[in-house]
C-alpha cells in the first residue's frame, strides 16, 4: 500500500492518540480494521506483533503507537509535537512514556472485566481505583507548572485524554471511582479545547460508548 494506512479498532485508545498525531498534521489516511480481526493468524501475517494500531507508510511497516508517532513527527515536522530544545524534548518524551507504561497499565487491568466478560470483584475494583487515582497524582507532580500553559499540542497530549475518556466511560459501567488532582483537571480541560484533539474527542467518546454498550 502507498501512502498512510492505519490498522486500528474502535475501543483502542492507542489508534485514537495517533489519530490526533494526524489530525494535528493535517495528514490524509486510511483506516482499515486488521484482516481477520485483532489478534488472529491473518493479521499477524500482516503485521508480526500483531499489535494495534500498526502502520504502513509508503512501504514501511510500524506496529508501536511511539513509534508511529515519533516516525510520523521525523517525516511530518509541521506543526511539531517535539520542542525545538533537547531538555524540553526530553520531559515531553518522558511524559509521554508516563502514559504508556504508568497510567495505562492501571487502566487495562480492568479490560477482563468488560462488558461481563467475568464478574469484577470488590476488591479488584477498589484497588484499581486506588491505583489509577496514585497515577494520577504522580502525574500531576510531573506536570508542574505546565498545567497551566498555553503552549502548542505535544506528543505528551496525545495519550493522557484517551485514557481520561476510559476512566469517565467506566464510571458507570464499574463504579471506578478516581481523585483528579486540579492540576491534571487543568490541564486536561486546556488541552481539550486544542482542535486535533477536541475532534478526535468527540469521535472516539461516541464510539467508545457504542462500543462498550453493544
Amino acid at each position: 500500500m502507498t501512502g498512510i494506512v492505519l490498522y486500528s479498532i474502535p475501543p483502542s485508545l492507542y489508534c485514537a492518540k495517533l489519530r490526533v498525531v494526524l489530525r494535528y498534521k493535517k495528514l490524509d489516511w486510511t483506516e482499515v480494521p486488521p484482516p481477520g480481526g485483532y489478534g488472529s493468524d491473518a493479521y499477524k501475517e500482516v503485521v508480526p506483533s500483531g499489535n494495534i494500531p500498526a502502520l504502513e507508510h509508503d512501504g514501511l511497516l510500524l506496529g508501536d503507537s511511539e513509534a508511529i508517532a515519533e516516525h510520523l513527527e521525523e517525516v511530518f515536522p509541521e506543526p511539531p509535537l517535539l520542542p525545538s530544545d533537547p531538555r524540553d524534548r526530553a520531559k515531553v518524551r518522558e511524559l509521554s512514556r508516563f502514559h504508556d507504561t504508568r497510567l495505562e497499565p492501571e487502566l487495562r487491568k480492568l479490560f477482563p472485566y468488560l462488558k461481563g466478560r467475568q464478574p469484577l470483584p470488590d476488591e479488584v475494583l477498589a484497588a484499581q481505583s486506588m491505583a489509577l487515582s496514585q497515577r494520577l497524582g504522580q502525574l500531576g507532580t510531573l506536570l508542574g507548572a505546565e498545567s497551566n500553559d498555553d503552549s502548542p499540542l505535544s506528543l505528551a497530549d496525545c495519550g493522557f485524554p484517551m485514557s481520561f475518556t476510559w476512566i469517565e466511560a467506566l464510571k458507570p459501567h464499574m463504579g471506578l471511582t478516581v481523585t483528579w488532582p486540579d492540576r491534571v483537571t487543568a490541564w486536561r480541560e486546556r488541552r481539550a479545547k486544542i482542535g486535533a484533539l477536541s475532534d478526535e474527542l468527540a469521535s472516539y467518546r461516541a464510539a467508545l460508548t457504542n462500543w462498550l454498550e453493544d
